[in-house]
């Protein structure tokens, strides 16, 4: 910079700059990792234990390995296993935690994070620019299942954390309502091969004393018959924050559409939860989402008016009384039903007594007015929302199409991603690490003299 500066000299310092500080961390890593197990592979223990499977020492090997400051060449010893069959054992891999013997921890969460938001381009893209690191498509996704096979069975404890902090938050929080636990699930058509299918995911968010969302966690399955696996994790889930949750308990709001899932949970799951702790059935209040209902008022206009202004101002007004006022899903269903009577219908029959019927056979769980009184949610948006975020952005994009093992990997790590556990799941799984045990030698069996012939006296 002893020249008089730029723009584009300042650019070309600091990248020269972060090329350097690269290169000498990528160095000092390297020196240091291959430090950690001894040049001379007959210094080590002849026998390891890992598990329950025992190793016998072999030979130093060199391989590279991925680091956040690039690739570095790992020389490492490997153990062949006693049993036939079973592959190789590691011990300098095992101690430094190296992912599918390609990357260092530090690197593989930086991979999980972007396969988790990026497409297999863009990560791959992004590991060459800020980690010089080229892998195939091929070794990208063997790192990912692997990260995702290690970080999804520490989930669930993660997300029962956070929710019991955020309930601990709303019970702190002022206003003259208890806290709220919300919960939602919806299905997503994604591209799968070789056609469309269609995945479900769950919401469960807490709202403080106002009414206002503190946070919210999700699950996501790719598509199953079903959706069983979804329904026993947001089961396994909502039961581990009730054993958890030590204060009053929150109100306790079920916000979905009427589809034939979200009404199933509803009847064979939450109508029946009981608290785990004691034994009391818990009283769950099941909401039909608002802007699903104010879809049938519009199908409602236009089957009176059709298509115009008279349609667009009769599907307001009528959507304002069914949020705003007593019955008034009620009030909405007399108004249709007379001006049938005293005009008919501009559009198709059908429709209209679809719509009548979908808003009688709900209207039990439309009491929007007393929901809003009560700072009590009205609307699935969440989950809409979650359909998108956790789905639409990732799976849905131009061309793509997935297969059910790679897509729930990828699928996996965005759901850790957008709840906001991804610290509390990664570090707990480098807390799991276990070292690799030294195996006792086995004894040997003694050798025994063979005895000697008594020799025979001359008679």
């Amino acid at each position: 910079m002893s020249r008089p500066a730029s723009p584009q000299r300042t650019f070309e310092f600091e990248r020269r700059l972060r090329q350097l500080l690269d290169a000498v961390g990528r160095a000092i890593v390297e020196w240091t990792y291959n430090a950690s197990e001894p040049a001379d592979a007959n210094s080590l223990p002849a026998r390891l234990q890992s598990g329950a499977d025992e190793y016998r020492r072999n030979r130093k090997t060199p391989r590279q390995v991925a680091t956040l400051f690039g690739p570095i060449r790992l020389s490492r010893c490997v153990y062949q296993a006693v049993a036939a069959g079973m592959p190789g054992f590691f011990p300098l891999e095992h101690a430094l935690g190296i992912v599918a013997h390609a990357a260092t921890p530090a690197l593989a969460d930086a991979v999980g994070r972007l396969a988790a938001e990026l497409t297999q381009q863009q990560t791959l893209d992004a590991l060459a620019e800020r980690h010089h690191v080229r892998w195939s498509v091929g070794l990208l996704r063997k790192v990912t299942a692997t990260l995702a096979e290690a970080l999804a069975p520490l989930r669930h404890a993660a997300q029962v954390a956070q929710l019991v902090a955020w309930l601990e938050k709303a019970e702190k929080s002022r206003g003259k309502f208890r806290p709220t636990l919300a919960v939602g699930r919806d299905g997503v058509m994604v591209p799968m091969r070789p056609c469309w299918e269609e995945a479900s995911t769950a919401t469960v968010s807490v709202h403080d004393r106002r009414g206002k969302r503190l946070g919210t966690v999700y699950l996501g399955r790719m598509p199953e018959p079903g959706q069983g696996m979804l329904g026993d994790q947001l089961t396994q889930l909502l039961q581990a924050v009730f054993a958890a949750w030590q204060g009053v308990l929150p109100r306790l709001m079920y916000v979905t559409d009427a589809g034939s899932h979200p009404q199933d949970y509803f009847r064979r799951v939450l109508r029946w939860m009981k608290h785990p702790r004691t034994g009391q059935l818990l009283s769950w209040q099941w909401v039909v989402d608002y802007f699903h209902a104010c879809e049938y008022v519009g199908k409602l206009s236009e089957a009176l008016f059709g298509a115009g202004a008279e349609a667009a101002a009769w599907a307001a007004r009528m959507r304002r009384v069914l949020k705003e006022d007593r019955g008034g899903v009620k009030q909405v269903l007399h108004s249709a039903r007379a001006l049938r009577t005293r005009r008919g219908l501009a559009g198709r029959r059908k429709d209209f007594q679809r719509a009548i019927n979908y808003l009688w056979k709900y209207r039990h769980h439309m009491n929007y007015l007393e929901c809003r009184r009560s700072k009590l949610p009205i609307g699935s948006g969440v989950t809409e929302a979650a359909c998108k975020m956790i789905f639409g952005y990732r799976f849905k994009q131009s061309g793509m199409r997935w297969k059910h093992g790679h897509s729930q990997h990828v699928l996996d790590l965005r759901v850790i991603l957008k709840s906001r556990v991804w610290e509390a799941v990664r570090d707990q799984w480098l807390r799991r690490w276990q070292p690799a045990k030294t195996a006792a030698a086995k004894p040997q069996p003694a050798k025994t003299r063979p005895k000697a012939r008594k020799k025979l006296l001359p008679a």
